[in-house]
């Protein structure tokens, strides 16, 4: 086929698509459309558009500097280095397969994840959408096509409108909230079903694919599970559902907060992340071997690539300076790359289950981890040790938080590891790198700014 035919047949598809998304939006009488972009945080950017007015270029344009933005709306200082001297627009493209209805909205709005483009149509080197598909596109050229299914906990808090104000956990329907650890409580989890039941509609209202609900050690702590799948699938999922439970939370009068350590005598919150790989012509899982419980030489690999970059690739599991409350002082959160079967003081733990679900699991991760980011990293760490062929070291049996730690200490460290580290930059993007290492160095500097009550309580008259 000649590169005309290919660009006819592409622009066909596209058409297609078009015609078909439109037609989605006219047959439930939609009224606005909102186009959403996930941000280097990990929130939902974009504009709202009447319906009638929706369109493949309509109105979807934005500045590409959201992704050179920190989470308190500054600008890093070399700001128009990592955009364009003219701070241009990026040209935003829907991704039909990501159409969902916005179920808490009064009149009929639907939601679409747009992908960004440059003016030339190429992928925008900044969207960390991008950067995924970028990892997935590296693993495709090998045949490979990777499977995730991500656990995401979070905090039930009451409102807190003072940040000086320590939060704390809301009441639940017997109107007392809770005082003691009620890990896997059935009855727990009851105490806040208005809020879950709400929050299963609107999942279901917009076919994510939520599986398994728990309750977690800390108090009011939850955790959802995601059925197995694809992994910008899954985490254009995980990219709705935070926004999903904010909102039902919030329409009971209660936060949720996917802060890693937002209390300071709980737990943290993860986001761990089971991944494994597929062949694609047949797929097989390549993680297993021929008989029960055996593995391959490729998993080796996999699961070795995972301790040799993982505490380089930290600043995307762990992305705010709160992160590493939870991983310095968690009682259950990973210390060191050491991995087990079925071990969970391990940072990566290999569960047991049949060959065709052979997989690892990371435990990095805090729910505050950006979802595309995560899984771009801790896939670009398989793949790299793949590459390498790296050899892991031997399961640890006994409790590995007992060997020590040996991931980053804080932010700043964590940035210091990504940005000596050029095997990732060449995964993921060196553009993309150098922007996200000076948009958290920009969050670092200006958290640094603020002094705490701490300080002001024991060094004020004291030093």
């Amino acid at each position: 086929m000649s590169t005309r035919e290919r660009s006819r047949k592409k622009t066909a598809t596209s058409d297609q698509q078009e015609s078909s998304l439109l037609r989605w939006l006219k047959d439930r009488n939609i009224t606005e459309v909102e186009c959403l972009v996930p941000d280097i945080t990990g929130n939902a950017r974009g504009k709202i558009i009447p319906a009638d007015k929706f369109s493949h270029d309509y109105g979807t344009r934005l500045p590409e500097g959201i992704f050179a933005t920190t989470v308190t709306g500054d600008f890093p200082d070399d700001y128009y280095e990592l955009t364009s001297p003219a701070d241009s627009d990026m040209v935003l493209r829907p991704d039909p397969e990501t159409v969902r209805m916005v179920p808490w909205a009064t009149d009929p709005t639907a939601q679409i994840i747009h992908d960004c483009y440059t003016k030339n149509g190429e992928p925008h080197e900044l969207a960390p959408r991008n950067v995924l598909r970028r990892v997935l596109g590296a693993y495709a050229e090998r045949g490979l096509q990777p499977v995730v299914a991500p656990e995401v906990e979070f905090f039930l808090v009451q409102k807190n409108t003072d940040p000086d104000f320590p939060l704390l956990p809301p009441a639940g329907r017997s109107g007392r909230p809770e005082t003691a650890r009620q890990s896997y409580s059935i009855d727990a989890v009851n105490e806040f079903d208005p809020i879950l039941d709400l929050m299963y509609d609107y999942c279901d209202a917009m076919k994510l694919d939520v599986d398994t609900l728990i309750h977690e050690s800390g108090a009011a702590q939850l955790e959802v599970n995601f059925t197995h799948s694809d992994a910008m699938s899954l985490a254009d999922q995980v990219f709705l559902f935070k926004r999903t439970m904010r909102e039902s939370a919030m329409r009971h009068g209660v936060y949720a907060t996917f802060l890693a350590k937002p209390m300071s005598t709980e737990p943290g919150s993860a986001m761990h992340i089971h991944q494994s790989l597929l062949r694609e012509k047949d797929g097989v899982n390549v993680f297993a071997g021929k008989k029960e419980g055996e593995v391959t030489a490729l998993f080796g690999h996999y699961l070795a690539g995972l301790q040799k970059y993982v505490p380089m690739a930290m600043a995307f599991f762990a992305p705010n300076v709160n992160s590493y409350r939870r991983l310095m002082f968690g009682e259950v959160s990973p210390s060191n790359v050491q991995w087990g079967f079925d071990n969970r003081t391990c940072g990566l733990r290999v569960p047991l289950d049949t060959p065709q679900n052979m997989r690892v699991e990371s435990r990095f991760a805090g729910s505050d981890a950006n979802p595309y980011l995560a899984m771009a990293a801790t896939l670009a760490c398989g793949l790299l040790g793949i590459r390498e062929k790296l050899e892991p070291t031997p399961p640890v049996t006994g409790n590995a938080k007992e060997m020590g730690y040996d991931l980053p200490r804080s932010l700043g460290e964590a940035l210091d590891g990504l940005e000596g580290c050029t095997e990732l930059k060449q995964m993921l993007g060196e553009r993309f790198v150098r922007a996200y290492i000076s948009v958290k160095r920009k969050e670092y500097e200006t958290f640094f700014r603020v002094i705490s009550s701490w300080e002001r309580e024991f060094l004020l008259l004291n030093v």
